[in-house]
Parts: structure tokens; C-alpha cells; sequence
């Protein structure tokens, strides 16, 4: 049998695969320490519970609108101006089955064949897949710890060319935790001022996940954003991995033409998710303060047992819950049985010696890092990093 070429022209996501080598050598009886996946080990608020029982009491059951209940996407609509004083209208609103539908959507409904998509590295393993997905054309742009990671308007306007049609960004950033400043955002805006015709997608999943101060959306350049397509949802500030909401916010137009992909895909999201979605957006924001919170204490914690370790080199992260160590100074390094030649061998040496799963960098554009995740326990990362630098003391 012949599968499509489709298939071809993208790859498992590494986050995925590192989670289903872990999930085998658990099976086997094996202590794994889950430094890989980024899910906050958090529960759902529970008023947000609350909104979801109820609905199931009083029968929200049914097949939903396409791009979402319209008390859901002026939730959304309120969410937006009450963080991020941006105003949209609930029309200009999608929500769909989770952020990276949301990031599907939005780059099959502005990408054609070979339109070239400009994305800094490290990025998250999705981004780049998706492009291909659609036929465009990946186009890395290198960033280092020394700039924090993040694309300067210089290295922005050197990778410009006629067949750009998009930048797409997150901040927070996952992996690297880097989060643009107004300052950075309004020399890249000052870029594309120059250049009327390309997209921005902005990332926004982690917003509330931030160690610098308030979050800075780049839609908030008037003259921009009508060309911005923001993403967000529910899955990391309000801990509803499973609960599968994202959302987007864009013109008119770009937001009837996602609505035009999705209803022939997966149609309206959960119609029980978008009642707890609306008591999450406009409810009270404690808990994912709490959540923010701890984040906080836990990065101080992993930053100090990292800095334990020889040879690893690690920038603080600003935002999300991943650190972002480089880890070349490990290769070519032995325990006798296996050689570090990369960051996967890095990773699966990790995996199958010390019992902990990361990602390695290649995944994400930086193929001299691994992410590792510290959403996890005090307990679980204490014991995960004491694992790792015992394993690591073994490389000669």
C-alpha cells in the first residue's frame, strides 16, 4: 500500500517520541523522571471544574459553532483587553481544539507552496513541521544565549526576501524561556513596517508564565496589527493540558478563512471545554498566580543544581518552564559503553542511564542544547538532577 507523500514532509514531534521511550521503560518497572513533556503538574482550578460539571448538568452536549460559542470568544475578547489592552471583536476570534490547531490553522490559511515562513531559533518542534505541512518553506534564523536567544531587528531584516510571507515567534519562548521586552518588540515592529505584506504569528501560550514583568504582546502596534495572528489558550497558565482549547485573535478576514479550514477538520471545539473556558478567562486569576509562583521557586532551585554540574552552560530562562543548557562540552566524552557524539545521545544516554528524559536541542533548531522541563516536584527535579550529574561524573 502507498501512503500520501504528506507523510514525507514532516516529523514526530521529539517531545513526543522522548515521552513514549519513558512511558516504555516504566512499563518495564524502570523509575523515570519526566524532565521532557511540558504539562504543568498542576489541577485544573476548581471553579473552573465547577463551570465544566455544571454544563454537563445542564446539557451542553451539543455540536458547537465553528470558531466557538460567541460568549466564549467575548470572553476571549475581555481576556485580551483586560491583560493585554488589545480590542478585537468576538467575530475576529477562532477557537479550536487546543493552540496547535490554532498555529495549523493559521499557517495553512496564509501559507502557499514555497512561501518562505522566517522562524529564530530554538523554537518549539512544531513550528517548523507545520510549515512544511503546508508547503512553505522553513527559513531558521540562529539566535545564542549571548543575544538571550532572541532575533535582533538586524538579523530580522537580513533574512527578509520577496517570497517572505510570515514571522512566527512565541514569547515566552519554549524552549529557551526567552520573553521580548516592548524595547526588542518595537525594533522588530520598525522592521516590518518596511515590509507591509508579511504575516506575524505570536505565539502567546506561556504569557502568564513570566519572571520579568508584564507581558508584551507585539499586536499592541496598531499599525501592525492587523497582520498579526495571535495564539494562546488554556493549557499552560490555567493548567488544562488535556482539556484541549486554543484560540486565536486576527483581521476579519484571516479569522473567516481559519473558520473555513477547521469546519471541514475538526468543526467546534468541546462544547464542555468552552464552558470552563469561559469561568477560566474571566474568573479569578489566583490560582494561575499560584502556579506562576511556584514555577519561580522551582527555576531558582533547578538554576543552583545545574550550576553544580561541570561543563553544562545554562542562561536563566525569563519565562515558561523549561531551562535550555548547551551541552557540547560533552562530546566526544565516554562512560565505555557509550560515546556522546550529540544532543540525542546526550538525551538517550540521560534516558537509559540515569532514568530522566529531556529533548534534545536538534528538535527545537539548536542542536547543541536539550530542554528540560521543570514542571515537576521539588522532590522529582532534586532527584532527576542528582541522577543527571551522577551520570554525567561517569563521561570521560
Amino acid at each position: 500500500m502507498q501512503l500520501s507523500s504528506l507523510l514525507d514532509r514532516f516529523a514526530e514531534p521529539e517531545t513526543l517520541k522522548m515521552a513514549k521511550l519513558g512511558r516504555e521503560l516504566r512499563a518495564q518497572g524502570i523509575d523515570v523522571i519526566d524532565l521532557s513533556l511540558g504539562e504543568p503538574d498542576f489541577d485544573t482550578p476548581a471553579h473552573v471544574k465547577e463551570a465544566a460539571i455544571k454544563a454537563i448538568q445542564d446539557n451542553w452536549s451539543h455540536y458547537t459553532p465553528v470558531p466557538g460559542f460567541l460568549d466564549l470568544r467575548e470572553a476571549v475578547v475581555t481576556k485580551l483587553k483586560r491583560d493585554n489592552n488589545l480590542s478585537y471583536e468576538p467575530t475576529q476570534i477562532v477557537a479550536s481544539t487546543g493552540a496547535k490547531q490554532s498555529l495549523a490553522n493559521a499557517i495553512l490559511a496564509i501559507t502557499d507552496d514555497n512561501d518562505e515562513v522566517i522562524i529564530p531559533t530554538p523554537y518549539w518542534v512544531t513550528y517548523s513541521e507545520l510549515v512544511k505541512f503546508a508547503r512553505g518553506k522553513v527559513v531558521e534564523v540562529r539566535t545564542s544565549p549571548e543575544s538571550g536567544f532572541k532575533i535582533s531587528a538586524e538579523q530580522l531584516k537580513a533574512a527578509i526576501t520577496p517570497k517572505t510571507k510570515a514571522f512566527l515567534f512565541s514569547s515566552p519562548c519554549n524552549p529557551s524561556g526567552a520573553v521580548y521586552s516592548k524595547e526588542e518588540l518595537t525594533a522588530l515592529a520598525e522592521v516590518f513596517r518596511q515590509h507591509p505584506d508579511i504575516f506575524i504569528i505570536s505565539d502567546e501560550i506561556y504569557e502568564y508564565i513570566n519572571y520579568v514583568g508584564e507581558h508584551q504582546s507585539i499586536a499592541q502596534f496598531d499599525d501592525l496589527k492587523d497582520r498579526v495572528i495571535i495564539v494562546n489558550g488554556l493549557s499552560k497558565g490555567f493548567a488544562m493540558t488535556g482539556w484541549r482549547l486554543g484560540y486565536t485573535a486576527s483581521n476579519t478576514t484571516v479569522a473567516k478563512a481559519m473558520e473555513k479550514i477547521q469546519g471541514q477538520t475538526t468543526s467546534g471545539t468541546c462544547s464542555i471545554t468552552q464552558r470552563a473556558a469561559i469561568a477560566a478567562l474571566t474568573g479569578d486569576l489566583q490560582p494561575s498566580k499560584d502556579m506562576a509562583a511556584e514555577f519561580t521557586r522551582r527555576k531558582k532551585r533547578v538554576l543552583e543544581l545545574v550550576g553544580e554540574i561541570p561543563g553544562l552552560s545554562c542562561s536563566e530562562p525569563e519565562g515558561a518552564f523549561y531551562i535550555f543548557p548547551d551541552v557540547h562540552a560533552f562530546y566526544g566524552k565516554s562512560d565505555g559503553q557509550v560515546t556522546i557524539k550529540d544532543s540525542a545521545d546526550f538525551s538517550m544516554y540521560l534516558l537509559n542511564t540515569a532514568h530522566v528524559s529531556s529533548v534534545m536541542g536538534a528538535a527545537f533548531g539548536e542542536p547543541d542544547c536539550v530542554r528540560f522541563s521543570f514542571a515537576n516536584s521539588i522532590e522529582n527535579i532534586e532527584k532527576g538532577w542528582a541522577r543527571i550529574k551522577d551520570a554525567l561524573a561517569k563521561l570521560k
